[in-house]
């Protein structure tokens, strides 16, 4: 996201925003798998009441779906308010990058090479 628009986002709010998406989507897709294979139907209004228990703790945690997309605009908004600007590369303590997206600043200006820069390959 930096090379885009410049700022970093803030790490810890982007962690929690992943394991919340990770705890609900599968805490509302594993009982639906499971019960899928126990023989409840699609149809909502033919299932036995046998399901029931599941398939509410299935629909309930589809919420803490909705909650982690009003948590990503949170995210968003953090990123675009903040003046955590982003490091010129990513990489460049860890590894000597050469590849040409970081070799410039980020935020790069417009028409930045005078060419393509493409590698053609004859196959």
């Amino acid at each position: 996201m930096g090379k885009i628009i410049a700022l970093q986002y803030p790490k810890t709010l982007g962690q929690i925003h992943f394991w919340i998406t990770f705890f609900g989507v599968n805490l509302t897709f594993f009982p639906m798998h499971f019960l899928g294979l126990a023989g409840m139907s699609r149809r909502i209004p033919n299932y036995p009441d046998a399901y029931a228990g599941w398939n509410a703790f299935s629909s309930f945690n589809s919420y803490v779906s909705v909650i982690r997309i009003f948590f990503f605009f949170v995210v968003v908004f953090f990123t675009l308010t903040s003046e955590n600007k982003c490091a010129p590369s990513s990489w460049a303590v860890e590894q000597n990058s050469t590849t040409l997206e970081w070799m410039v600043k980020s935020l790069p200006a417009f028409y930045t090479f005078s060419k393509n820069l493409a590698i053609k390959k004859n196959i």
